[in-house]
């Protein structure tokens, strides 16, 4: 029977010519879409999905602001597709926390999105899941804590330098954007190079423009349209590869300093980030259920890099430019500065309990620079429900911390900074509905000594100087999407203080 069937087949195909074919292919691939694209039972709902693209949106908005539009029409809790990749979406503070902290534990990895899996292939912080996540967030998490102590003083000396470079331009107009990264990168150069950089080091600045140029990017509408095609667009030309040979070389600049601290490791010296990971490798090597080794060590740093860069200093960059465009806000913070920490000694830690209107007003900051607008992706590690709906085992989860930060329930001015949101009688008012740094199992570990680095440099600045708008400039709040939503370029004039 089969040999009969075999000359019907290829006599039909020999009758069908290279359009024809063609047609059958497509409708092929287009059936094959189809079926494939199709929402579960009891799926999430969300707009009408199309062959191959999935959910058209504006790509001329923010992604988050799409969002928010979406959220609009299809509640707290709804669905979409960007190509291969498929999202649940979750807005306001309650469907928020019900994911990330009443069901931690199930959203607790991260989804195989393509840009980051090329670039970390599941080691590190941010990509990795399941054992190689629990073991390398354990002891980043240990590492950091055993040297907060004299975290406070690095952050206190940096702000120092970073003083002394914003004198250098004597009030005339100038970008902090630079300047302020230099600060906040040092940082974490001290913490896992051990060693900083001076602000004119040509190494150091080409560094720190591969990186922002990186996570700009990854952001853009070339990073997104990778992660939804990935199969097609890493083999086309565009603005989009340079993403991997200015990581290659991020990574070639941490894998000398690497080896240079393999040289000269002193096992009897606590040393740092990068030290204490070598000796864990020494210390679990033979264990094959341990994921310590240099791949992992070269990634991790990497990560600390990253977000321990972005994060904060775009922090300070939107607070540089709220106190510049509300002068009144920016005199009351610097009299509690003048009352509590006076001129000559530099801020503390310690002093932020006894400065509530400086904190608040720090929390409004991050509140509107809205920094992290839909968090970092999480993966449901089981089969759940959330809202009624079923969420099968692999669902990827986007958390809308747009939607938290500007709910109009929950702000009195959700739009307007407005300090008097974290204050009340006087005194900080902490907020349930704040999220900048996430929540649940995978909020950033690194939060505290973010906090330390947010408050030390912006009350040793506003010590210091008073930031104005350049005469005939008039401010904006226009942003920029990379991997944070920070602000447009912008000039300010630093006045010091006498």
């Amino acid at each position: 029977m089969e040999l009969q069937l075999w000359p019907i087949l290829v006599s039909l195909l020999e009758k069908l010519n290279s359009w024809m074919i063609l047609v059958i292919l497509v409708t092929f691939l287009l059936i094959t879409d189809f079926v494939r694209k199709r929402r579960p039972r009891n799926f999430p709902p969300g707009p009408q999905l199309f062959p191959f693209l999935g959910t058209i949106v504006d790509l001329r908005q923010p992604l988050h602001l799409e969002m928010q539009k979406l959220s609009a029409r299809y509640g707290n809790i709804f669905s979409v597709q960007f190509g291969s990749l498929t999202f649940v979406v979750v807005s306001g503070y309650q469907m928020v926390r019900e994911a990330l902290v009443h069901q931690a534990e199930i959203f607790a990895d991260r989804p195989n999105i393509p840009l980051l899996q090329e670039i970390f292939r599941g080691f590190g912080l941010i990509s990795s899941n399941g054992h190689i996540w629990r073991q390398q967030r354990k002891f980043a998490s240990a590492t950091l804590k055993s040297i907060a102590v004299s975290f406070e003083e690095k952050v206190q000396e940096e702000s120092r330098y970073l003083v002394e470079a914003i004198e250098e331009e004597k009030g005339q107009p100038f970008d902090p954007h630079y300047k302020i990264n230099s600060a906040v990168s040092n940082i974490i150069c001290s913490i896992t190079f051990g060693n900083r950089f001076d602000y004119h080091d040509n190494n150091f600045q080409e560094l720190l423009h591969l990186l922002a140029e990186t996570l700009l990017l990854i952001g853009s509408f070339w990073g997104q349209l990778y992660n939804a095609f990935p199969l097609i667009m890493r083999w086309l030309p565009g603005p989009f590869q340079k993403i991997f040979r200015h990581w290659e070389k991020l990574q070639c600049f941490v894998k000398g300093v690497i080896m240079k601290h393999k040289e000269e490791l002193d096992q009897s010296e606590s040393g740092d980030y990068i030290d204490c990971y070598l000796k864990e490798i020494e210390k679990f090597k033979g264990d094959t259920s341990s994921y310590f080794h240099e791949e992992n060590l070269l990634c991790s740093t990497l990560d600390l890099f990253l977000t321990g860069t972005e994060t904060t200093a775009t922090a300070i960059r939107w607070a540089l430019l709220y106190m510049a465009a509300y002068p009144h806000i920016q005199e009351k913070v610097q009299l509690e500065i003048d009352a509590v920490i006076g001129q000559c000694r530099q801020p503390t830690v310690e002093d932020k309990e006894h400065m509530p209107y400086t904190s608040a007003v720090l929390s409004e900051v991050l509140r509107m620079g809205n920094i992290v607008p839909l968090g970092v992706p999480r993966m449901s590690t089981s089969d759940t429900t959330l809202a009624g709906f079923h969420l099968p085992k692999g669902t990827t989860v986007m958390t809308s911390l747009t939607s938290i930060m500007f709910d109009k329930n929950v702000w009195e001015t959700p739009d307007t900074f407005n300090p008097e949101h974290f204050l009340e009688n006087g005194q900080y008012r902490r907020r349930e509905a704040f999220l900048p740094f996430s929540a649940g199992k995978r909020a950033c570990p690194g939060e505290q000594l973010a906090r330390t680095e947010l408050f030390i440099f912006f009350t040793a600045l506003l010590q210091k100087f008073t930031f104005q708008v350049p005469a005939g400039a008039k401010l904006s709040f226009a942003f920029t999407l990379s991997l944070t939503r920070c602000p447009r370029t912008f000039q300010l004039c630093a006045l010091p203080r006498c």
